[in-house]
């Protein structure tokens, strides 16, 4: 089910951490369905940060978006991570991805945030796909220590869907990458002085998804 956007203060206000309440009962009655199934599904999280400092990252071994992947993958039944218009920038073209900057800010940011692995002042935009639960009601093949084929059947609790519970702890993860960072860049940097005035992230009125 495609959650549309409608307001980003709607997320905390639903279990289902959607910015849209409209479709909450329709997510209800297709959890209920799964359930009852015996079934799962998966699902596709987006997490935010604002008002990320410019700088953050590095351009090679630590670039900022290796390592929020890298903290990403590193939740259970997390099986892929987008920066950004991530997978689907494949279906753009140069033109179009290119996030163009001007003197009062960014025109877009398909970028997701960060270029050349430090961070531009943006949104972070951090996507991570969730595995539909594995343990669940209905029967499944597999096989025994002796190689023989066997049923297996889950017994007990059941989330028909791990990825409601995967939102507060992406959130904590890309908490955790930008304020490691954020310690670096101090203990690194915290001395020196721009020269130039900083650009505006965003341009007034720009397209930031």
């Amino acid at each position: 089910i495609k959650i549309p956007f409608q307001d980003a203060s709607l997320i905390e206000t639903n279990p289902f951490f959607a910015a849209n309440t409209e479709i909450v009962p329709e997510l209800e009655a297709y959890m209920d369905a799964l359930r009852k199934a015996g079934d799962s599904c998966g699902a596709k999280i987006e997490v935010r940060a604002r008002n990320v400092p410019i700088g953050l990252g590095e351009p090679l071994f630590d670039k900022l978006d290796a390592d929020i992947a890298h903290a990403m993958m590193g939740i259970n039944a997390v099986k892929g991570v987008e920066i950004g218009a991530g997978f689907g920038s494949v279906a753009q073209r140069g033109s179009e991805h290119g996030d163009e900057l001007h003197p009062d800010g960014f025109a877009s940011n398909n970028s997701g945030g960060t270029l050349g692995g430090i961070s531009t002042g943006q949104d972070l935009r951090v996507s991570i796909a969730i595995k539909p639960t594995s343990s669940i009601l209905s029967p499944k093949e597999s096989v025994d220590l002796d190689g023989k084929p066997i049923t297996v059947q889950t017994k007990g609790r059941h989330d028909p869907c791990v990825g409601i519970r995967a939102t507060p702890i992406a959130e904590a993860m890309l908490a955790l990458v930008l304020i490691d960072h954020a310690l670096r860049h101090r203990a690194q940097c915290g001395d020196v002085k721009h020269a130039v005035s900083p650009v505006p992230a965003a341009r007034p009125g720009s397209v930031s998804d």
